[in-house]
């Protein structure tokens, strides 16, 4: 293995805009130069190659290359849209199942991903370890709800979730009250969390809920978010219904998941806290598809998911009219590990351009968690967690960047970008995206790189 990688004439999809033609130099993990084509000079490959690096040399030609995509909604301690099969499963499985789960999302083109919820410490320190192999993971670990609210595995026999269980590395969810709430979230950040998953409204696989009914008071998301923020994290909202949705951007949340009956008086809330939405078009319909294809999902489940498809797409195509930040997220685990790119597809299904869809798959999801910038990494908080964010910056089309920014930031690289100082988390596509698009993406993905390691 070298530690010199060079891709040679590439389409490049840089996070921001599709750039042209160009060669990338990859050194210890970490993008060192991006030179157009056009520009002359010495190939960079020959370049290395004099200054006595043994360079991998992979011929880009006839590809796009774009940086790793972020997934930032996903599971991947669950497997399938809530299936009653996990009640006569082994209670274990799931963090073995986790491991391949991590592993098809890594193969699906995913570097690194925000879980919302099932898998806790031990998942990451496996990852950590390179006990099982997947995109840099950072963990929700419990999903806080109030009591008989969406992330209350209670049913009404008294049985309990399995997969929404209290274990020792993973605290129960449940809390009431504002100092209620300060106590679990201070639990779930001792128990490992890089961030706090909240529900501020029902949902669709709580069967005994509305998705349109507000959960969790103001008062009480506001006390989550100010002790996230005191050990320098944020909180993630899934929120669908208005009400439950306005509440949390009130209270300081940074995203907020699905909002499915998003209104007019909401995206203006949204524009004028900055806050991002993360869509997880996928979730409903796989929930559909899940019933159709004989899943044991209760009646209720279906009927909700039955509901709100159409509501969902409406929302999300006027909210991206208005100009709202959207990040990409599947809500993977409760649809398929390794479709996690159908999103894409389903973003510019309603309404996004292409290059509009790969920012929400990159840098805007790299902004979301803290990720694009020397100033966020530098300060990351409790857990490696970024304390702040800010816009990142990237190479200018044509011509040649070098240098890097990942020592300013203590030596950890930026992702979300194919620029100098960013991490060489890439993917390779058959084909060049600025012409067909992202129409079966998911199928043409030809090469994955992880801190410019080839997994794929």
């Amino acid at each position: 293995m070298t530690d010199t990688l060079v891709i040679t004439g590439t389409e490049v999809f840089d996070g921001d805009r599709f750039i042209g033609t160009h060669d990338v130099l990859v050194r210890g993990g970490v993008i060192e130069a991006v030179r157009s084509a056009e520009a002359g000079g010495a190939p960079v490959a020959a370049e290395a190659s004099a200054a006595g690096s043994v360079v991998d040399v992979v011929d880009g030609s006839g590809q796009t290359l774009t940086p790793g995509l972020i997934d930032c909604h996903v599971h991947v301690a669950t497997e399938g849209a809530g299936s009653l099969d996990a009640f006569v499963e082994p209670f274990s499985l799931q963090f073995f199942r986790a491991a391949r789960n991590l592993e098809k999302t890594l193969q699906a083109g995913v570097t690194t991903a925000r879980d919302a919820g099932g898998a806790d410490a031990g998942v990451k320190a496996a990852l950590a370890e390179g006990l099982v192999d997947g995109p840099d993971l950072r963990a929700a670990v419990s999903i806080m709800s109030q009591t008989g609210g969406h992330g209350d595995g209670r049913m009404a026999s008294r049985a309990h979730m399995p997969l929404l269980a209290g274990h020792p590395g993973r605290p129960d969810g449940v809390a009431d009250g504002l100092e209620g709430v300060r106590a679990k979230t201070r639990e779930i950040l001792r128990a490992g969390a890089d961030h706090i998953k909240i529900c501020s409204t029902g949902g669709v696989l709580s069967p005994a809920d509305d998705p349109r009914h507000s959960q969790f008071t103001q008062a009480e998301i506001e006390v989550v978010v100010a002790e996230a923020a005191a050990q320098g994290t944020y909180v993630m909202s899934h929120a669908q219904g208005a009400e439950g949705i306005r509440s949390a951007l009130r209270a300081g949340v940074r995203s907020i998941e699905h909002g499915i009956y998003l209104d007019a008086q909401t995206i203006e809330l949204f524009l004028e806290k900055d806050a991002f939405l993360v869509p997880t078009l996928q979730a409903p319909q796989a929930v559909i598809d899940a019933a159709d294809a004989g899943a044991a999902l209760p009646p209720a489940v279906v009927e909700k998911a039955r509901m709100v498809a159409d509501i969902h797409r409406e929302a999300i195509a006027a909210a991206h009219q208005a100009g709202v930040k959207i990040a990409m997220g599947t809500d993977a685990g409760v649809g398929p590990h390794g479709e996690n790119l159908e999103e894409l597809e389903l973003m510019v299904g309603i309404g996004l351009s292409t290059e509009e869809a790969l920012r929400a798959g990159t840098t805007a999801a790299a902004a979301l968690l803290g990720l694009d910038s020397v100033e966020a990494v530098a300060g990351a908080g409790a857990g490696g967690v970024p304390s702040g964010v800010a816009g990142g910056g990237g190479a200018a089309a044509g011509g040649e960047t070098g240098g890097g920014a990942s020592a300013a930031a203590g030596g950890l690289a930026l992702v979300g970008r194919v620029a100098p100082g960013y991490a060489a988390d890439l993917v390779l596509f058959e084909g060049d995206l600025s012409r067909v698009g992202l129409s079966e993406a998911r199928r043409r993905v030809s090469q994955v790189y992880r801190g410019g390691v080839r997994k794929r």
